[in-house]
């Protein structure tokens, strides 16, 4: 049997198991949005960034599910998939993890609802008939898959990843990348550098093409310098434009979050990183849930930009 530790959830009944993942979830972000100033709320929000650096590809809302479910999941597939594709087989007694699938059909293309729904809609669109309807994304379902741990069979092929790069190729790879997440990167000397202690800094625009001007200090440490480029891109994507000074001070936690979930994925040291949460304090749950939302989107960004290098 798989060694997996037992879930603190899970989603067993049929029934309500729709409903039960959408509660669990607000129920989650409630209890980060009533203990951000507690030691406790920043661990579950690590553990949180822990699976979002195994599944940067996922939504936040099924890392959430995939968190709450299996914290230590690292590969996760369906039950077919783990056969046709790997050659693996789900070992016998072994819980589903539960996360959303999207559902996608023909939609109308004014109200956007599958034509089932669009027949008892208030929707007039009738120019053409249903049959003739692009596919598009109508929801979601609730669907199961299993973490790699909870199958045997042939080994997982290896394969080749950023994550397994130099440091040095990181570097080159991550300033290659600068023009399409729309910043300019420039590494610095250290006899040029005039920005004190600090080891990168995002607080001006390029003269050439107006985009957020990164620099950071040149030094041997390239995995160090590699982190440093990472977090300084995060923050110009996220709250280069934002004057708001409280606002900025909430989405410098989600900059060093991007960071840590991106650093982590690639292999860099993390071991240091910490999150205080108080600047979150106050928020409601919805807020909260657009503020995971931007960090899981700006860490696929970066990453799927570096992955197509």
């Amino acid at each position: 049997m798989a060694t997996t530790s037992s879930p603190s959830v899970s989603f067993d009944e049929t029934d309500t198991r729709h409903d039960e993942m959408h509660r669990t979830i607000e129920q989650w972000l409630a209890d980060l949005a009533a203990d951000v100033d507690d030691a406790q709320a920043s661990e579950q929000f690590q553990a949180w960034l822990d699976v979002q650096s195994e599944f940067h590809d996922y939504s936040h809302r099924n890392t959430l599910l995939i968190t709450l479910q299996c914290p230590e999941a690292t590969k996760v597939a369906g039950y077919r998939t783990w056969q046709a594709e790997f050659d693996r087989y789900v070992e016998e007694g072994e819980s589903a993890i539960w996360i959303w699938a999207p559902i996608i059909t023909t939609q109308c293309p004014e109200c956007g609802n599958a034509p089932s729904y669009h027949e008892n809609s208030e929707c007039e669109y009738d120019e053409t008939p249903p049959e003739e309807w692009s596919e598009g994304l109508v929801g979601f379902k609730p669907a199961p898959v299993f973490d790699i741990s909870q199958t045997e069979g042939e080994p997982l092929p290896k394969l080749d990843t950023a994550a397994t790069g130099e440091p040095d190729t990181l570097v080159e790879d991550l300033t290659h990348i600068a023009s399409d997440l729309g910043v300019t990167v420039r590494i610095v000397d250290p006899d040029e550098w005039r920005h004190g202690e600090a080891k990168g800094v995002c607080q001006s625009r390029s003269v050439q093409d107006l985009t957020p001007l990164v620099e950071v200090k040149n030094r041997p440490n390239r995995a160090d310098l590699a982190s440093t480029i990472i977090h300084e891109y995060a923050h110009a994507i996220l709250h280069f434009d934002i004057t708001d000074a409280t606002e900025r001070a909430k989405r410098e936690v989600e900059a060093e979050a991007v960071a840590y979930v991106v650093g982590r994925y690639l292999g860099l040291d993390t071991s240091g990183s910490a999150f205080y949460l108080a600047a979150w304090q106050g928020e409601e749950t919805d807020v909260l849930q657009e503020r995971l939302g931007r960090i899981s989107g700006t860490a696929e960004e970066i990453l799927s930009t570096l992955d197509a290098v």
